[in-house]
């Protein structure tokens, strides 16, 4: 497998009129509609009926991060607003400490309106009579860093934003945050805070669906990757390759490590982001075989699964990682991955994959052409032609490899 050297962004491109985008969800989760492609054939379903549509002993990979109230909105004395997106905590940069703190943070941001904002602390006073400071710290390329400060230790930075921060819904959508948002743009399973973008692919299940495949006993595992920012980067060159991928952080515990080595005959990753955390941790897995594995700064760079060796199975991967953390007395493997997936990579943990209908020309759409090939221009005509909802709020779809 090797890096690829040209992907024309053409390629890659389909036409999405503006009524195809799902602006919000179904009232019910789970009656979305579910298209199948399976054996080069298109059919389609609803999301109901998703476990008639796993292989028995499949097993269901799922990402628990919980989306923040991200976007945080000051006003000043002028009247001037100012809008403070969060991205990434960088004092503490461990995001339960960071969220858990009652003094003071210091997070990643990007501002709007910065020009506005000269050397004066932002305040904000809740509707509880809390009052919450931001104060600019540092400047970088494109994003600034912000430290949160706020007048009582009696609330946490997690209470504080989710108090007066409001849901970061995908910008495609053009239109402010609802109150409905907070359920709805939030998966029945989040759990680890930490995501300023939800994990779509699993908007679409309800406890209903959960059980069902539970009692046909199809094998469910939980990790976390925090989504970012970055995940609405549009591909802007003419040659995807010369794409920056974003760094996102990964968190797998290790029960959900010797769950992957129990059950890895059929592996489905529910959405991209799950896979990509997947294929990243096979990589690591094989990292540490090679001896390449930097424990200091754990890190799979864009292009670097393409230049290592994939002659190990992915058991023995999932076990080389396993063993990392029993040597370290660790329970919880950390690491960081910008890999870009893109056709010619040949993925090592993803049988199939369950995911939305994807942005054109992004990185996301090549990840499904890498599984699908040439074929996904059949699936997503068939999804507009048959009255699909696209984006983060569309409906869903149950993806094996292209035979071809």
């Amino acid at each position: 497998m090797k890096k690829p050297e040209f992907i024309s962004l053409k390629n890659y491109h389909y036409s999405l009129p503006e009524e195809k985008i799902a602006k919000y969800p179904k009232a019910i989760r789970d009656l979305s509609k579910l298209l199948i492609f399976k054996d080069d054939s298109i059919s389609s379903s609803e999301f109901t009926n998703l476990p008639d549509q796993i292989p028995q002993g499949a097993h269901l990979v799922f990402n628990e991060t919980k989306v923040i109230h991200a976007r945080l909105i000051f006003k000043k004395l002028t009247g001037a607003k100012i809008e403070i997106f969060c991205l990434e905590p960088i004092l503490p940069t461990d995001y339960q400490l960071n969220f858990a703190s009652r003094k003071k943070v210091i997070w990643k941001c990007l501002v709007g309106n910065l020009k506005k904002w000269k050397d004066e602390t932002l305040e904000y006073s809740t509707e509880s009579g809390y009052q919450l400071f931001a104060k600019k710290i540092d400047s970088g390329d494109s994003s600034i860093f912000v430290e949160f400060s706020w007048n009582s230790e009696e609330k946490s930075f997690s209470e504080i934003i989710e108090e007066i921060g409001s849901t970061p819904i995908p910008p495609y959508l053009n239109r402010p945050a609802e109150e409905s948002d907070s359920i709805n743009y939030q998966t029945v399973y989040s759990r680890n805070e930490g995501s300023v973008a939800a994990p779509t692919a699993g908007l679409h299940f309800t406890n209903k669906v959960l059980m069902e495949l539970s009692r046909r006993q199809i094998q469910q595992t939980h990790l976390t990757l925090h989504v970012g920012a970055g995940t609405f980067i549009p591909v802007k060159s003419e040659n995807a390759v010369d794409h920056s991928m974003h760094i996102e952080r990964l968190y797998i515990h290790k029960s959900a490590i010797i769950n992957l080595i129990q059950n890895s005959d059929f592996i489905i990753p529910v959405g991209t982001t799950s896979c990509r955390t997947l294929e990243s941790l096979y990589w690591f897995g094989i990292k540490i075989l090679l001896d390449k594995f930097d424990e200091e700064s754990p890190l799979l760079n864009q292009w670097e699964a393409y230049s290592l060796n994939a002659g190990f199975s992915r058991s023995e991967a999932m076990n080389a990682i396993l063993k990392y953390l029993e040597k370290s007395g660790l329970e919880v493997f950390t690491a960081s991955t910008g890999i870009m997936i893109t056709p010619g990579y040949e993925f090592q943990m993803t049988d199939a994959l369950i995911t939305n209908f994807h942005q054109p020309s992004s990185t996301l759409l090549m990840l499904i052409s890498s599984l699908t090939g040439e074929k996904w221009k059949d699936i997503y005509t068939y999804a507009l032609k048959n009255d699909f909802r696209f984006l983060s709020y569309g409906d869903s779809s149950l993806l094996f490899p292209s035979k071809e």
